[in-house]
């Protein structure tokens, strides 16, 4: 496995996880620090996590400094994540917030409840793609285990290939499309376009990808130009 590195800076870098790996080492299979690390030749520290399914940006840190800092920004929520998600079932409502307490299920899946005692928070908006697939822009303001996946299970619209809460096909579609954050009072965003999945190849969806790179299509109250 050869890692595309996005963004180098002293204190991390960032790199684009393909799916299908984790983020630990595991039976006997490398994780994804490990591969990062013989690859680059450096010592590199986590400070956030995808699922194994999950695609998208990636950061790591290059000392335990940076990752404490790194690590802080994103339990105080300073960091913006924006993810990408496609369905083949119509949303029980085309934008808003999703907020409510998660808790274990059964065979390592979670639920969404209406309690909100230490709720996990998504906002969303979702946009046609072609007919009987919609394209779904998704922050979650918290850091909580399959959060988005939960979340738009519980609006009648799991993702697509999620074996866990969707529908089969040949990825779970979902993608860590950018993440915005200052360090060292310096702005940065990072972006990558998904690359694996048959779904996400189709011109359909690079077409509503560059509208929204573009700032169209954005709902009025979403903070688009970071």
């Amino acid at each position: 496995m050869t890692l595309q590195r996005l963004f180098d800076h002293p204190d991390f870098m960032a790199i684009y996880k393909p799916i299908g790996v984790g983020m630990h080492s595991e039976a006997g299979e490398a994780g994804l620090q490990v591969i990062a690390e013989q690859q680059f030749g450096l010592k590199l520290w986590m400070v956030h996590r995808l699922d194994k399914v999950t695609s998208g940006v990636l950061l790591f840190a290059k000392s335990a400094e940076t990752a404490a800092k790194l690590s802080t920004l994103f339990s105080e929520h300073a960091i913006q994540k924006t993810y990408l998600a496609l369905s083949d079932s119509k949303p029980k409502r085309k934008q808003g917030r999703i907020k409510g307490d998660m808790t274990a299920a059964r065979n390592g899946s979670y639920k969404l409840l209406k309690t909100e005692s230490n709720p996990a928070v998504t906002d969303f908006f979702t946009l046609s793609v072609e007919p009987g697939l919609r394209l779904f822009v998704c922050r979650p303001k918290t850091g909580k285990t399959h959060q988005i996946r939960v979340a738009l299970k519980s609006e009648g619209s799991g993702i697509l290939g999620d074996q866990r809460y969707g529908e089969p096909a040949d990825r779970t579609y979902l993608h860590a499309w950018r993440i915005v954050f200052l360090y060292q009072n310096e702005a940065f965003k990072i972006e990558a376009g998904p690359i694996e999945g048959e779904w996400f190849n189709k011109n359909t969806f690079k077409e509503r990808l560059g509208q929204l790179k573009n700032g169209d299509l954005w709902p009025e109250h979403w903070q688009q130009n970071e």
